[in-house]
């Protein structure tokens, strides 16, 4: 079955839906620009009430490996989302000092950013149309892709169940597509996941 991962997760009643749902992961946006920012004390004290089956991912924007491996060395998070400029040095470097599984964000514009993915050292990749922006790309682009992949970019319950069907992802990543008014909207994780099942 494809995996789920809920994105931006802030608040503890989140932590308490994304329990219920039986999740694959969640999300903790360590990017201090974004609106879905988190401060990894405060990303500590929701790790600290998440089922033990659902793993945790930190999503960091060119931000200094130490400070990663600190966040990973606290027990905050299970693997590291990269989202900015990381090249594969930088992941090399990333995983000499810690064992946490990565994933590498790409936006997909073109072929050339599926040859990228396909060659990236990162455990993951994830497929997207941007930061954050909601809006899906041109799923043609990924039929050349050769690996497990997270498929994120505009995913919501109304094309969740096509986006399965048609490109069998290993998971699927979504953010805003749970969100009213820039909150989690519990009515739609559940339908999310509903489609997702």
């Amino acid at each position: 079955m494809v995996k789920v991962k809920f994105c931006g997760i802030k608040r503890i009643e989140d932590i308490d839906i994304c329990n219920e749902l039986k999740l694959d992961y969640i999300g903790f946006v360590f990017y201090d620009k974004s609106k879905r920012y988190i401060k990894p004390i405060d990303a500590k004290v929701l790790k600290g009430n998440l089922d033990k089956n659902i793993l945790a991912v930190g999503v960091f924007v060119n931000e200094e490996i130490n400070k990663i491996v600190e966040i990973v060395n606290e027990g905050i998070i299970d693997l590291v989302q990269l989202h900015g400029d990381e090249d594969d040095e930088y992941i090399r470097h990333l995983k000499e000092k810690t064992k946490a599984p990565t994933i590498k964000a790409l936006k997909i514009l073109s072929k050339n950013d599926i040859l990228e993915a396909n060659e990236s050292i990162a455990d993951y990749v994830l497929l997207d149309s941007g930061a954050g922006t909601g809006i899906t790309f041109d799923w043609e682009l990924i039929k050349g892709i050769n690996r497990d992949y997270f498929l994120a970019g505009g995913l919501d319950a109304n094309n969740v169940a096509e986006a399965i069907e048609t490109l069998n992802p290993f998971a699927v990543d979504v953010s805003s597509g749970i969100e009213t008014d820039g909150s989690k909207d519990r009515n739609k994780m559940f339908k999310f996941i509903g489609k997702v099942r």
